[in-house]
C-alpha cells in the first residue's frame, strides 16, 4: 500500500519500526543493510511527519535518540560529557542555510569554519589522565557507551602515552577505521576461510572493536584518527585549527588535509575539492564535516538535545545506475524471515557488474512502488552492497506486475507468519531446508554448539545431498558420508564426527541458545538454563514463570513459550533426546545450590592469562556460582582472575584496586 494512503500515526509507527531495525543492524551488529543515505530518507521522513503531526511523535523515536545501545559483552561507562552527533545533509542549498544561520546568531562578525574529511569509521573516546590512556569507549547511546579499553590499545598509531606532558584530563575523540589495503586482505583471507566477508571497511572496524579478545583486534590492521575533544582540563587552545596543531604535539593522528572558509561559496569550494580527491585517502569518506573554528562562537551558537548548532555533515552521493528490474525472488535467513531480491539485468556500478539487490522488506516494495519489469535506480551502500533506491514511473509501459508476498514459503510451502512489529515475512518450518541451512550454521557455530568443521561450505552440501533434512539427523552422519563430500577426506571427516559427538555434552545454555530461538540470545540462554535447569522444565514452564527470569521482557517470554508450544519443536527435542544430548541433567550441579550460599554471588569477574583449564569451562563455574563474566576491567570489576603472561588487564587491575586473584583461591571461594 503507497505511504500517502496511510493515516500519520500508521506511517509513523512503520518509519519507527524499519528505522529501529536498521538502528539494530548498524550499531549493535554492524550489519547494515541499507546504505546511509536511505536511511537518512527515512529518517527525515520522519523527522518531517513528526513535525508536521507533532501528535504522532513518541518518546522512543529515532528522532529523540542518538547511536545504539551499549553491547552487554563490556563494561559499560557513563560519557563524561555527552557525545553528540551531527545534522546532516546531502544538499549545497541546506550548507548555504547553515553558514547563513550563523551569520543572522551573530550579525556583523566574521565566522571562520573548518572543513575535514568525514571519516566512515566507528566513534570512540578516549580518556588520558596525566598524559597516560586510561579509558577507551564506544559512543554507545551517547550518553553510555561500552568499555573497550583493552581493544584500543592494541592499535598502533593511537598513543597509549602522549608525546608530550600533561597534567589533568584530556578526552579525545575520533573515529576507528579499517584501512583500505588492510580490508581487502582481511576480507580474501575470510573468503579463503570460508567465512563471510565484511561488506565494507567500516564494518570490519566495528566487528573488531566487539571482540571479546584483545589478542583477535591486535592482528587487524585498525587506526585511529581524531577530530574534537571532549572534556580537556586545562588544554589552553581555543580554535579547531589550535585544536589540531595541538594533536600533532601530543602525537595524535589527525586530519592533515582540511580547508578553512569564511563564507558559503568557500564552504561549497572545498567540499567539492574534497569529494575530488577523498579516494586517495587511506580511509573510507562519506562526506565532509563542516565546524565553526572558534570555540568561543561555539559556545555562543549551543546545542539541540542531539546535535551542535555550530557543526554539520555534508554527505555526498553514492554512485548510481539505472536497469532493469527482471523479477523478485526471495531469500530466507536463519530466523526464517524472507528478504525480498531484486534480480536485475546487469550493470556496471562501481567497478563491478551488479546482477542482484536487496530490496528490504515489503512493505519498503511497497512504500516505494517497485515493480517487476520497472527501470530502477540503484546504488551500493557503503560502496559494496547493492540497492534499490527509486524507480522510474515515468518510463512505465504498463506491463510492469506488482510484487506481493506469497502466503506459504517458497521453498517448503509453509505458511508464511508476519513478526510481532509487522515489518518481516517469516517461515516458522524448522525443517525448510532453506532456514534448515542457515540454521545449522548457528547451531554449529563457536558461540553456541561449538562443532568445528561444520561450516557454511560443509552444511550446503550436507543439506542439497539430502543427508540431512532436519538437525537431528546432524548426529546419523557416518565417516564415509562426510568424507564423500567435496573437500572433505577421511580426516576431516573423522573430526567433524567426533566433534558432533562432543557437542553432546555440551551444558544446557548452549543447547538452548543453539535451536535459534527467536529473542534469545547466548546471555538469555544462560539465564534461562540457571534458573530451570532441564530442557524439559524450560519447555513446559508457562510465560509468567519465564517471565521472572531477570532481563526476560515481555516479547522474549512469549517468544520462549511460543517455541516450545509447537509440534514439530516438541518432536525435534524428542529426536534429539534420542541422539543421547544432554538436556541439562548432565551439568554440574551450581556451587550456590549445593552449598546454599555462594561467595561469589552477584560479584563481576574478568579472566585473562594462561590457566590450567579452558576459559569458558572456568567461566561455566563462575556463572553458576551466581557471579557474572565480563570482558573488559573497569572499576565495577570485583575480581580478576589472571593466570600466566596475564598482561595489560593485570596492569589495570592494580591501577583500579580490582581484587587479583588465582586458580586456588578461586577454588576456595566455590567451595
Amino acid at each position: 500500500m503507497p505511504a500517502a494512503s496511510k493515516s500519520p500515526k500508521s506511517h509513523a509507527a512503520l518509519l519507527r519500526r524499519e528505522l529501529a531495525e536498521h538502528n539494530r543492524r548498524y550499531y549493535e551488529e554492524a550489519a547494515p543493510s541499507i546504505s546511509d543515505q536511505e536511511y537518512d530518507r527515512l529518517y527525515r521522513e520522519l523527522v518531517d511527519l513528526e513535525e508536521k503531526h507533532p501528535e504522532v511523535r513518541t518518546a522512543d523515536s529515532p528522532t529523540q535518540q542518538v547511536g545504539g545501545r551499549p553491547l552487554e559483552s563490556f563494561a559499560s561507562v557513563r560519557h563524561r560529557l555527552p557525545m553528540q552527533s551531527l545534522d546532516n545533509t546531502y544538499s549545497e542549498d541546506e550548507v548555504v542555510e547553515f553558514y547563513a544561520r550563523l551569520q543572522k546568531l551573530l550579525p556583523g562578525r566574521e565566522i571562520p569554519v573548518v572543513i575535514e574529511p568525514k571519516v566512515d569509521g566507528v566513534a570512540v573516546a578516549l580518556t588520558y589522565e596525566n598524559g597516560q590512556l586510561t579509558l577507551g569507549a564506544t559512543r554507545g547511546d551517547g550518553t553510555m557507551g561500552d568499555d573497550i579499553t583493552q581493544n584500543l590499545r592494541t592499535i598502533r598509531s593511537l598513543p597509549k602515552k602522549l608525546r608530550q606532558s600533561f597534567e589533568g584530563v584530556l578526552e579525545v575523540r575520533g573515529e576507528v577505521f579499517f584501512p583500505r589495503a588492510g580490508f581487502d586482505a582481511l576480507n580474501r583471507q575470510r573468503a579463503a576461510a570460508a567465512l563471510p566477508m565484511f561488506a565494507n571497511p567500516r564494518n570490519a572496524a566495528a566487528g573488531s572493536l566487539k571482540q571479546l579478545d584483545p589478542a583477535l583486534v591486535a592482528k587487524r590492521p585498525l587506526a585511529f584518527i581524531a577530530h574534537s575533544f571532549g572534556l580537556a582540563e586545562g588544554v589552553g587552545v581555543d580554535s579547531q585549527l589550535a585544536m589540531f596543531k595541538l594533536l600533532g604535539r601530543l602525537g595524535l593522528p589527525h586530519s592533515e588535509k582540511h580547508w578553512t572558509a569564511n563564507s558559503a561559496e568557500e564552504i561549497l569550494a572545498a567540499i567539492r575539492e574534497l569529494d575530488r580527491i577523498r579516494r586517495s585517502f587511506p580511509y573510507d569518506t562519506d562526506g565532509a564535516v563542516v565546524k565553526v573554528d572558534q570555540f568561543s562562537q561555539r559556545t555562543r551558537f549551543g546545542a539541540t538535545s542531539k546535535a551542535p548548532r555550530w557543526a554539520m555533515a555534508f554527505k555526498y552521493e553514492a554512485e548510481r545506475a539505472e536497469t532493469r528490474l527482471l523479477d523478485i525472488q526471495l531469500q530466507i535467513g536463519r530466523t526464517g524471515v524472507l528478504t525480498p531480491v531484486a534480480v536485475l539485468e546487469p550493470v556496471l556500478l562501481s567497478g563491478t557488474t551488479v546482477a542482484r539487490a536487496t530490496l528490504h522488506n515489503s512493505d519498503e516494495i511497497a512504500r516505494k512502488d517497485i515493480r517487476v519489469g520497472d527501470t530502477v535506480t540503484i546504488e551500493k551502500a557503503g560502496e559494496i552492497i547493492p540497492a534499490v533506491i527509486s524507480v522510474r514511473t515515468d518510463l512505465r509501459t504498463g506491463r510492469e506486475k506488482t510484487f506481493s508476498m506469497p502466503n506459504k514459503c517458497p521453498v517448503c510451502g509453509t505458511s508464511l507468519l508476519r513478526d510481532e512489529g509487522g515489518v518481516f515475512w517469516r517461515c516458522p518450518n524448522v525443517d525448510c531446508p532453506g532456514v534448515l541451512k542457515r540454521r545449522l550454521e548457528h547451531y554449529a557455530s563457536r558461540g553456541a554448539m561449538d562443532i568445528e568443521g561444520l561450516g557454511e561450505a560443509v552444511v550446503e552440501q550436507l543439506v542439497d545431498a539430502k543427508l540431512v533434512r532436519t538437525l537431528p539427523d546432524l548426529y546419523d552422519l557416518t565417516m564415509d558420508q562426510v568424507a564423500a563430500l567435496d573437500r572433505q577426506g577421511e580426516k576431516s571427516a573423522g573430526n567433524l564426527v567426533a566433534a558432533l559427538i562432543a557437542s553432546k555434552e555440551r551444558p544446557l545454555w548452549r543447547l538452548i541458545f543453539g535451536l535459534g530461538i527467536l529473542h534469545i540470545g547466548s546471555t538469555a540462554a544462560r539465564a534461562l538454563a540457571t534458573r530451570f535447569r532441564t530442557l524439559d522444565a524450560l519447555a513446559e514452564a508457562s510465560v509468567d514463570r519465564i517471565s521472572l527470569v531477570p532481563d526476560m521482557g515481555e516479547v522474549a517470554s512469549g517468544s520462549v513459550h511460543g517455541y516450545f508450544q509447537r509440534p514439530e519443536i516438541r518432536k525435534l527435542l524428542g529426536e534429539l533426546r534420542l541422539r543421547g544430548l544432554n538436556f541439562g541433567e548432565r551439568d554440574p550441579e551450581p556451587v550456590a545450590r549445593a552449598a546454599g550460599t555462594s561467595a561469589i554471588a552477584g560479584t563481576k569477574w574478568v579472566i585473562t592469562g594462561t590457566l590450567s583449564r579452558p576459559r569458558e569451562e572456568i567461566a561455566e563455574q563462575i556463572r553458576e556460582a551466581g557471579g557474572k563474566v565480563i570482558g573488559a576491567i573497569s572499576k565495577k570489576t570485583d575480581y580478576l582472575l589472571a593466570g600466566a603472561e596475564a598482561g595489560s588487564k593485570l596492569d589495570k587491575a592494580r591501577e583500579l584496586g580490582v581484587k587479583i586473584i588465582d586458580e586456588v583461591k578461586l577454588a576456595e571461594l566455590l567451595s
